[in-house]
C-alpha cells in the first residue's frame, strides 16, 4: 500500500498547522480541542518549518515547568522533520517511524505539505488490506 491510498482512506486529510510565534499553551489547547497528537509549524500551511507532538510538550513541561507554556512553539519544535511522499510505501513509512520513534509523518509533494499520516492510519490501512486478502482467499477456497 502507498501513502496516497492511506490519505484517501482518512476521514479528514487536513493538516493542522500553526505559525511560528504561537505560544506552547495555545498549541496544547489546539491539540486538546481537536483531539490530535501533532501540529505542523508553518507560516503558510505549505512549507514545513517544524513539527510538535504532545510528547514534546509533556517533555518540555517536565524539564522546565509551566514557564515553557508561554514560550514560542519553535522553542520546542523538531526542526529536522522526517517526511514522506505520496508514492512511498507504508512499509517504508513504518520503518521510518519505528526507527525514529515518532508517530506522525507529514506528506510532502514538490516541497509542499499535502497531508499527515499517523502510525494509526498506517496500521488501520494494513488491517483493511489484510481483511480484504483474507476474504479473497476464503472466497477462492470456498469456490466463490
Amino acid at each position: 500500500m502507498i501513502v496516497q491510498q492511506i490519505l484517501k482512506l482518512k476521514a479528514d486529510d487536513g493538516v493542522v498547522t500553526v505559525p511560528p510565534g504561537t505560544d506552547v499553551s495555545h498549541v496544547a489547547g489546539i491539540m486538546a480541542t481537536r483531539k490530535i497528537g501533532t501540529v505542523v509549524v508553518s507560516q503558510d500551511g505549505k512549507k514545513i518549518l517544524g513539527i510538535v507532538s504532545e510528547r514534546d510538550i509533556v517533555a518540555e513541561v517536565s524539564r522546565n515547568g509551566n514557564v515553557c507554556l508561554i514560550a514560542p512553539i519553535e522553542a520546542i519544535m523538531t526542526a529536522d522533520v522526517k517526511t514522506c511522499a505520496c508514492n512511498d510505501t507504508s512499509e517504508h513509512v513504518l520503518e521510518q517511524m519505528t526507527h525514529g520513534r515518532f508517530r506522525h509523518m507529514p506528506v510532502v509533494e514538490s516541497g509542499q505539505l499535502v497531508g499527515l499520516i499517523s502510525i494509526g492510519d498506517v496500521v488501520k490501512a494494513h488491517l483493511a488490506h489484510l481483511k480484504m486478502e483474507k476474504e479473497a482467499l476464503e472466497g477462492m477456497i470456498k469456490g466463490f
